[in-house]
């Protein structure tokens, strides 16, 4: 099948619910059995059946086999959010006095985890430049290792690791490999065919697309860190609601169409701020002036609409006044639904491996699906308030 296709008919089975089209969702805690016979047979594998509305409902299995069989995976574990999908991922290969590599360049909660949780239950996580060569961080690697975790890019500064070179050089090691991969989505970055043992995604973002869920997956590469990603989500009680995973279902159905036009507005956007004399520079992985451009060339097959701008020097009051005078563009933390997103960031105070260094603010852009015409005139606008048009 081919990708449209697939995504249309991925983890669809209407012959087992009466023909309906979608999955129904299946709002389920108690599941009852016809005999002890039955249940004693389900007792012993949870991994099959329906057992209980904790353990998953066909509501949950369906999406979870549509997001393996785009991602390629043994199989698929759902979660309450993004987030918790990166945690179980983490806690299903990691005991206490374990080594865990992250990169620089992560989600601001992964750090937060990886230095409170984490740190709290005797995991060690050492960060390391996301650049970084695969004999640099051959250099990194101790017997405690266990897990080297990459985002890429990063979802602030948009620097894309190596993935496939530095997921080989932890294979050497007999370490896990562990990618945040929403910006790519199942269709524009293939995870595990670039070496990843774990994709994670913040379904919540690009898969769900409407703004209105929140949702995770871990997909794994083989049966044995399948099970035990979901091992860790039944131990600790992490469970998407099944009208999240339903809203995850039908945000598929349209993932094909929605981000060849998120990828168009934001490279049309990014290639005219680009022009304007108050942005600094722009972190665009489509863009040929990005560092790792030739990267995204090999790895990736589209971008998404998530990028970013170092404006010229200002003052918060001038910032203010770009910002709050948008009409289209919401001040908002998440990204991946409809409409579009400016966010003010500061990586300063999240890198220890590498200093971030810039003049100007940091601007974190999400091009939603309107009409492209309409954001750059309120841009335009929005620079022109704060003096830098």
């Amino acid at each position: 099948m081919k990708r449209a296709t697939r995504l249309a008919h991925a983890g669809r089975q209407p012959s087992a619910h009466y023909g309906m089209v979608n999955t129904p969702v299946y709002h389920a805690s108690t599941v009852l059995f016809d005999s002890l016979a039955a249940f004693d047979a389900a007792s012993v594998d949870p991994f099959s059946g329906v057992h209980y509305g904790r353990l998953g409902t066909p509501t949950h299995f369906a999406f979870e086999a549509a997001i393996a069989e785009l991602e390629g995976a043994h199989g698929t574990v759902s979660t309450c959010s993004g987030l918790a999908a990166i945690a179980i991922a983490i806690l299903a290969v990691t005991q206490a006095g374990a080594h865990v590599l992250v990169a620089d360049n992560v989600y601001g909660p992964t750090r937060k985890l990886c230095d409170g949780l984490l740190a709290r239950h005797g995991v060690r996580c050492e960060y390391f430049d996301p650049l970084s060569t695969p004999a640099a961080l051959a250099e990194r690697f101790t017997e405690q290792t266990c897990a080297l975790f990459v985002e890429a890019p990063g979802s602030l500064t948009f620097e894309i690791a190596d993935v496939p070179a530095l997921a080989e050089c932890a294979h050497q090691h007999g370490v896990t490999v562990i990618a945040d991969n929403t910006w790519g989505t199942p269709v524009y970055f293939d995870a595990l065919g670039h070496g990843v043992d774990l994709s994670v995604h913040a379904a919540t973002k690009y898969i769900v697309g409407h703004s209105d869920a929140m949702l995770g997956t871990v997909s794994a590469v083989d049966e044995a860190r399948y099970r035990a990603v979901r091992e860790t989500a039944i131990a600790l009680g992490y469970c998407a609601g099944p009208d999240d995973v339903y809203l995850g279902a039908r945000g598929l159905r349209t993932l094909g169409q929605r981000l060849p036009v998120h990828e168009a507005n934001g490279l049309a956007l990014a290639n005219w701020l680009a022009e304007q004399p108050g942005v600094a520079r722009v972190f665009h992985p489509a863009r040929a002036d990005h560092p790792q451009h030739d990267r995204w060339l090999r790895d990736f097959s589209g971008a998404c609409g998530l990028f970013a701008i170092e404006l010229a020097p200002i003052s918060r009051e001038c910032l203010a006044a770009l910002i709050d005078g948008l009409s289209f563009y919401g001040l908002g933390a998440s990204w991946g639904g409809y409409e579009s997103l400016v966010l003010p960031v500061d990586p300063t105070h999240s890198r220890s491996a590498v200093a971030w260094q810039a003049d100007g603010p940091l601007l974190r852009i999400h091009a939603g699906l309107e009409d492209i015409d309409d954001l750059i005139d309120d841009m335009a606008a929005g620079l022109a308030r704060a003096g830098l048009a």
